[in-house]
């Protein structure tokens, strides 16, 4: 797998800006830890980001 399969280009899905700041960023790599899928809680539930077979993330409730 190659970093460059996950990772968001600039002006890919529109503008990467809030107003005048830019907007945060963090890499798939670093934010999965090496593994294919992880547990996100947001508001006391909870979502699924994997990453499927063909190097696509997924975020499931």
């Amino acid at each position: 797998m190659t970093s460059n399969n996950l990772k968001n280009t600039q002006g890919h899905m529109g503008d990467t800006s809030i107003g005048s700041a830019p907007m945060p960023r963090i890499s798939a790599e670093a934010l999965m830890q090496n593994t294919r899928e992880i547990v996100i809680e947001y508001q006391g539930s909870d979502y699924r980001l994997r990453i499927t077979s063909n190097n696509k993330l997924i975020l499931t409730k």
